[in-house]
């Protein structure tokens, strides 16, 4: 079986890199030649967990190629998964799948032979049926069945996700395509649950699942806010009610905000199709307005800690959405760093992979060190905003500050040895 993946980014490079390891010849397929050049010449493109190790050894066996020729990356497939961003509008906040139409019209001609087109982009409920239409119009020939796929890896544990999913979903009524998949993922150890649905259902799938999250998320954010009011504390709270087993231990660490390329983007697109069908999702709705407030909240506390000190300077340690990855979209820890800065606040910023990727964004207008220990050094507060494992390693008396105070978004420092070493410090939800 051959397998084209139809995009390069934090999923297609994962899945294209996992196929190949099992066994597959995987040809991925984008857009942007600077990048096919990057990914040709040796260069992982991206940060995740496991993944240069994979990328390398399987491009050497020559089991992963890349080309900017679609032509090339199709004709010969018998499964093409379509990994392409589907990013908010801008204005609406619904998903914008521009990008998916125009790599379906792209792939249209070449098909050749029985294909499975499988959707990994997350895509508004009956997107499947608009791509059948496509493909019908440019190709009425070809033979092939277009199936959703939706993902579920989590950044920092993708590979790991990949070869040990909890479920594969997939929507489709047709069973040589239900037949295709369930070769596709024989070569598993850990023979992954498919569970097969209705193509529409299973695109709602990754909607629903991922506002789940986020609604547990910002839950335990608020409970936290309730613990500082009342003496309590969060981390207790949290761990009794994830004892309990209709509930689970997931997602109740309390911290900065939810971020990152699927909880912002797809609580949003959720809800703009809601809209449309007259169905008022108000759990969602408020999960989005309260975890925007937060992101503004805690920026707040970030600068009452320097609030007596003139000029003050500020150190942030970690910068991705979260520890295990260099993706920052979204990420809390930008968009506090932002409101920082806005309020003419100085900052040196240090995350162990998410620097150049940050300065994407950020660009000058903060400093970067090369370091957790420099960028503390000379700075009035230390604000931790992404949960690297390495910051809890690190001794809190090499730090060389002007004032020694910590803002803990992320639980990552002991407060007693906190103020045990001279340090005022600020954690959330005790």
């Amino acid at each position: 079986m051959k397998i084209t993946i139809i995009g390069t980014g934090y999923v297609g490079l994962f899945v294209g890199c996992g196929f190949s390891e099992l066994g597959y010849d995987v040809i991925c397929v984008d857009k942007v030649p600077e990048k096919i050049a990057d990914l040709n010449a040796g260069k992982v493109i991206l940060f995740e967990d496991g993944l240069d190790e994979l990328f390398r050894k399987n491009v050497a066996s020559g089991k992963l190629k890349f080309t900017v020729d679609t032509k090339y990356g199709v004709e010969s497939a018998d499964f093409i998964i379509i990994t392409v961003g589907t990013p908010l509008h801008s204005v609406t906040k619904e998903a914008n799948v521009k990008y998916l139409y125009a790599a379906i019209e792209e792939i249209a001609p070449y098909l050749s032979g029985y294909t499975v087109i499988a959707n990994k982009s997350t895509v508004p409920v009956g997107t499947g049926d608009k791509l059948v239409e496509i493909i019908k119009t440019i190709n009425p020939a070809a033979n092939f069945d277009v199936i959703s796929m939706p993902e579920f890896l989590r950044e920092g544990l993708a590979i790991h996700d990949f070869f040990h999913p909890d479920r594969v979903v997939v929507g489709t009524d047709s069973m040589r395509a239900q037949d295709a998949v369930k070769k596709l993922f024989s070569p598993f150890q850990d023979k992954p649950n498919i569970l097969f649905v209705e193509r529409r259902s299973a695109e709602l799938i990754k909607y629903a699942s991922n506002a789940f999250l986020a609604v547990k998320v910002h839950y335990i954010n608020e409970i936290a806010d309730f613990c500082e009011k009342v003496g309590a504390n969060v981390y207790d709270v949290a761990k009794g009610v994830g004892l309990d087993s209709r509930i689970g231990d997931k997602f109740l660490n309390p911290g900065p905000g939810y971020g990152g390329s699927c909880f912002p983007k797809d609580t949003n697109a959720l809800v703009h199709m809601a809209r449309h069908v007259n169905v008022n999702l108000s759990l969602v709705e408020a999960t989005i307005a309260g975890n925007d407030a937060r992101k503004s909240k805690m920026a707040t506390r970030i600068s009452d800690a320097i609030k007596d000190i003139e000029n003050p300077k500020i150190a942030v340690w970690g910068l991705a959405f979260k520890n295990g990855t260099d993706d920052v979209r979204e990420s809390p820890a930008i968009q506090i760093v932002q409101k920082l800065v806005s309020h003419g606040i100085k900052i040196t910023a240090y995350d162990p992979k998410a620097m150049e990727t940050a300065h994407s964004i950020l660009g000058n207008s903060i400093a970067y060190a090369d370091s957790a220990v420099d960028a503390a050094k000379d700075t009035d507060a230390l604000a931790i905003l992404t949960e690297w494992p390495d910051f809890k390693d690190i001794p809190l008396a090499k730090l060389q500050m002007r004032h020694k105070r910590i803002v803990d978004l992320r639980h990552m420092v002991d407060a007693h040895v906190a103020m045990n070493n001279g340090f005022d410090y600020e954690g959330i939800g005790k």
